[in-house]
């Protein structure tokens, strides 16, 4: 036994010791990760990006302040191949164009080398020689696709906060067209147009239902049928009523609203109820400087017997600004709040002359307003 035992503990042993010499007569000094790219490699060439933006999307840049161009989505082979950013300048007519290329070393370097590099953001100085004659920046990438582009003016830009009060008149089609003052303490303010576009008739069908009180209350020596009219009406289908009853005295209850059951296999014959649609526009107008624009527009609060308020950036040109606008007429803007967007001459000048036909017409309502 003890021999047997022996045997199986001499090939135990003989077979760790094989399992140990394969593994170190498999080891070399070489190993660990694999490399991706040999010692002495070395790449130059150009990277490329998909997006960029001019000052963080505004619609105007100023002449006399810096312009912020953000690049992303840049693929530069590694986060440490970027070696420069080239910006190159050529004008079109009255058009800027900025072309950014991205110039890459790459190397064996070991660096992160994610599928796009980090944003970067880079600052600007235009000369006067590069701005002269133009009104429009835009900037590309090497493929020459159009990433971005900013109105560009002389001038200055002024914020400011209005408040304008909708009275009730304006929840009614038939004031229609209808606005709020021009003028408050001999100054010009803006002005709220609201403007019936079209009507669209329609016809919806109901019949009434036999509704049964499960549950009276008084016993009524006379009674009224009150019929339940519904809050919506369904268009592509037959709107069911229900016919209650109700004390003639009004003192008097004759059932309690939830104990009313409907039986829809007593109907009534079909009957129409005619409809109209009232389609209707509503515009923020307001006299601004010869050729000036908007830089940015917001609205809040915005609801019939409250004072909406309005925050806008207005540009005023400066005497040397050639470029006019964009804007409504030369010294009218109009943006309408319905479409979300100015309502400018290259739109449809057919358009804005009705409006400030309409604008004139209309009929004036209460309006309060606080400048800030």
């Amino acid at each position: 036994m003890n021999r047997l035992r022996s045997k199986y503990m001499f090939f135990g042993l003989l077979w760790i010791l094989c399992a140990v010499l394969f593994f170190v007569g498999c080891e070399k000094g070489t190993d660990g990760p694999l490399k991706v790219s040999e010692d002495d490699f070395s790449y130059d060439g150009d990277g490329f990006f998909a997006y960029a933006r001019l000052d963080s999307g505004k619609t105007i840049h100023l002449s006399k302040d810096t312009l912020y161009l953000d690049m992303g989505k840049m693929y530069t082979f590694s986060n440490c191949a970027l070696k420069d950013i080239n910006l190159s300048f050529n004008k079109v007519d009255s058009v800027l164009w900025i072309a950014p290329t991205l110039s890459i070393h790459a190397t064996a370097e070991d660096c992160a080398a994610p599928f796009y590099r980090p944003d970067t953001t880079l600052k600007m100085q235009l000369t006067s020689e590069q701005m002269k004659g133009v009104g429009v920046i835009k900037v590309k990438n090497d493929a020459d696709t159009a990433l971005d582009s900013i109105i560009l003016r002389r001038g200055n830009i002024k914020k400011d906060t209005f408040y304008v009060y909708l009275d009730s008149s304006f929840a009614d089609p038939h004031a229609y067209p209808l606005r709020t003052k021009d003028q408050k303490n001999g100054k010009d303010v803006p002005t709220i147009l609201r403007v019936l576009d079209s009507l669209t008739p329609r016809v919806f069908y109901w019949r009434t239902m036999k509704s049964t009180c499960t549950h009276r209350v008084d016993v009524c020596d006379e009674t009224n049928a009150d019929t339940i009219y519904p809050t919506s009406w369904k268009i592509n289908d037959t709107n069911l009523v229900p016919v209650h009853y109700s004390c003639a005295d009004s003192e008097l209850t004759y059932c309690i609203n939830s104990k009313w059951e409907n039986d829809s296999t007593a109907l009534g014959k079909v009957q129409d109820r005619p409809d109209t649609i009232w389609h209707y526009s509503t515009y923020y107008t307001e006299k601004i400087p010869e050729c000036g624009t908007y830089s940015s527009f917001a609205i809040s609060n915005f609801t019939v017997g409250n004072r909406a308020r309005f925050i806008r950036e207005l540009f005023t040109p400066d005497d040397e600004e050639t470029f006019c606008g964009p804007n409504s007429k030369k010294d009218w803007m109009v943006y309408s709040l319905s479409a979300g967007g100015m309502v400018t001459d290259s739109d449809s000048v057919t358009v804005l002359d009705t409006l400030s036909k309409i604008w004139n017409d209309a009929t004036v309502a209460p309006d309060t307003l606080i400048e800030k």
